[in-house]
């Protein structure tokens, strides 16, 4: 009989299965096998009044593969239940103990990547299924139930909003509070002021020892009739600085940066990485390349740290070897595994590039490039400050010269350090310097402004709600539910998103909200540490917000349609208004029965003739609600483009102009418009 493996993907399987050879069978569960049932007072599959004792149910469609798990498990001298190494894959490891009936011949083994070295290590250190991770993750799993089928059947009752929940909620509130600080916002005028000289500008910064600021054009032009044009070098101090790389992604960082610097949504950053992790067959063999995606630690082994200097030393030189860079530990942080790095640093980009798809290779780029450069030396700059007198008012400019690119050698595909050369003040002869032009320019200032997925991310971590594992889900399922849009990449709350966090705040401000949500993400940490009772925690929790739940079935006023005047002509019901993902439309009042919706005209705009046919080029809408620019004789016609084309041809190619980031430029050839 063979000892049986159990893990989650079946891409993994394979790649573990040579790995381990002859004496192995390795299979997988596809994920999860078992959820909480729909059963028992309001369809929690909890029986909160028997200590919340939870009801599982195998997942719909997974009868199947539980059934032949159990034959793989009966017919197997032994199991290794190698489950993902978080929380929720113990979780998993133990839903699949309980449900295939594995006695005590089992062992738990977590490996955060998939090399042969590891796996095999991981197989030589077994140990038990971790009963405190995987209390902690059951509790989240019931709490989140909780909490999501009593709030979403008020809001679908109530205000028409599809659903709500423990942390999505929040990220919704938190788009929604910035979209009303933008509104209420009276932008402050203010100007500035700057020599021009012939190398270099200077800026206004102070007068007599105090800093200035210059609150109308009447100030603006008092201290320009001040001023002369000639100024006296007051004083040039240079100074080395340093600046260090960044650690190794983590997965909220990962996300962040994929977003800004490769454009990808943070689901997508977690789909490619997925794949990265579990295998890549890349000839010889088939390995992942980078360790577990899903971790808020940015430690890495001794074993990758030794091996990369050397790397450095080969390649660049012992003047690149830097030190381990470790990021400040967040206060939810589990620290359980690595950060995420190329599981061997030999494996460049360049040489993985053949066997990855372009999306594949722009992630693994950025992550090999993000963990070689953390151990590279820091960046070097010679910054030089010069101060500038006239009649009592100090104008300031700096510049900067890179001294020794250390880590940006390698990692200035993402961050440039471009050079700001100044003149060399110290061989002027005279301490006097005379301006060309002296200007005024108006100001206003800004509100914060909107969040993209990236800066919604890193806020959701700095205020410790949600994990960084889910982050991607919480955001993709505001968007689904129609609770936000994204314009030009930026969060936008619709009137139901809007309308739903008005309503949880009237009745739940006491839990949803940051500082609650922050608060359990604490509490279901301290039970991981078995320093918590997670009974007594969800007794807690239950006592006050059920009857939060009953006063605003009651109270809470139940928003009407507004009607039309119209009459369905399919039933004759009255039209009325609803809200959807993408605003208002006209429907039925008798839906669900009737799901007549009345289809609005549109003006259709020509904008260009379409270079593919003698179509035009006109807007259209994708089904999530993005703008993109297409052929009227779609589909005969395929032409399509994200970018608004001007009506205009290439001077260099004859392809269409289109406007894209405030410029003007070609969609075939690098041509720029001026």
């Amino acid at each position: 009989m063979k000892k049986l493996v159990i893990v989650e993907s079946p891409a993994k399987s394979k790649t573990i299965e040579k790995y381990l050879g002859s004496d192995y069978k390795v299979v997988s569960s596809k994920g999860h096998i078992r959820d909480l049932a729909t059963s028992g007072k309001f369809g929690l599959g909890v029986d909160v009044e028997n200590d919340f004792t939870p009801s599982y149910v195998p997942i719909k469609g997974k009868s199947k593969d539980i059934n032949a798990l159990k034959k793989d498990v009966k017919n197997s001298e032994y199991v290794y239940l190698a489950t993902d190494p978080d929380r929720e894959g113990e979780a998993i490891s133990w839903h699949l103990k309980d449900t295939l009936d594995i006695e005590d011949n089992y062992s738990r083994v977590v490996f955060n990547e998939i090399t042969k070295d590891v796996v095999l290590d991981a197989i030589n250190h077994p140990r038990k299924i971790d009963e405190d991770l995987v209390r902690s993750q059951e509790t989240r799993r019931i709490l989140d139930r909780i909490i999501g089928f009593r709030l979403s059947k008020l809001m679908q009752s109530k205000t028409g909003g599809k659903s709500a929940g423990r942390v999505q909620s929040v990220a919704l509130k938190l788009i929604v509070d910035r979209e009303r600080e933008i509104e209420k916002f009276i932008p402050e005028e203010y100007w500035s002021i700057t020599a021009d000289f012939k190398d270099f500008k200077a800026d206004l910064e102070k007068y007599h020892g105090k800093k200035i600021e210059i609150k109308s054009e009447v100030e603006a032009n008092e201290i320009l009739n001040k001023l002369s044009n000639a100024f006296s070098l007051e004083d040039v101090k240079e100074k080395e600085t340093k600046r260090s790389a960044q650690p190794v992604f983590k997965t909220s960082t990962l996300q962040r940066m994929a977003a800004n610097k490769i454009n990808f949504a943070p689901s997508k950053t977690m789909r490619v990485a997925q794949k990265l992790y579990e295998g890549i067959d890349i000839g010889s063999e088939t390995v992942g390349l980078i360790t577990y995606m899903r971790t808020d630690s940015e430690r890495v082994s001794n074993e990758f740290v030794h091996q990369t200097m050397d790397y450095i030393k080969k390649n660049f030189g012992e003047e690149y070897i830097g030190s381990i860079k470790v990021g400040k530990k967040d206060k939810n942080m589990q620290d359980a595994h690595e950060g995420i790095r190329p599981t061997s640093i030999y494996r460049t980009p360049e040489s993985m590039k053949k066997y990855l798809t372009p999306e594949e290779y722009k992630l693994y780029n950025l992550i090999y490039v993000r963990a070689l450069s953390s151990l590279m030396a820091n960046a070097l700059l010679l910054t030089t400050t010069v101060l500038l007198e006239n009649n009592g008012y100090l104008f300031k400019t700096t510049g900067s010269i890179l001294k020794f690119e250390g880590y940006v050698k390698i990692y200035q595909e993402f961050e440039s350090l471009e050079d700001t050369i100044l003149p060399d003040f110290k061989s002027y002869k005279s301490k006097t310097i005379v301006a060309d032009k002296i200007e005024k320019e108006q100001h206003f200032t800004k509100p914060l402004p909107r969040f993209t997925e990236s800066s919604l991310i890193k806020e959701m971590e700095n205020l410790g709600i949600g994990r960084p594992s889910t982050y991607s889900t919480i955001l993709t399922t505001i968007k689904e539910r129609g609770y936000v849009l994204l314009e030009d990449k930026k969060f936008m709350p619709t009137t139901i998103g809007v309308e739903t966090t008005d309503k949880l705040q009237e009745f739940f401000s006491d839990i949803v909200n940051v500082e609650y949500t922050s608060a359990m993400e604490n509490d279901l940490d301290l039970i991981a540490e078995n320093k918590q009772d997670n009974i007594q925690l969800l007794k807690d929790f239950y006592g006050k917000f059920e009857p939060m739940v009953e006063g605003a079935f009651e109270k809470m006023e139940k928003k009407e349609a507004e009607k039309t005047g119209e009459t369905c002509p399919e039933c004759g019901s009255d039209l009325v208004i609803r809200n959807g993902r993408f605003g208002t439309f006209t429907a039925c009042s008798n839906y669900p029965t009737c799901k007549y919706i009345k289809k609005e005209e549109k003006e259709t705009i020509e904008l260009a003739d379409c270079p593919k046919c003698s179509g035009k080029i006109i807007e259209k809408r994708t089904r999530k609600g993005k703008n993109f620019y297409g052929c009227s004789n779609y589909p005969k016609c395929d032409f399509a483009s994200w970018y608004k084309p001007t009506g205009e041809k290439c001077p260099q190619c004859e392809s269409l102009l289109v406007e894209k980031k405030d410029k003007i430029v070609c969609s075939n050839c690098e041509y720029e418009k001026e």
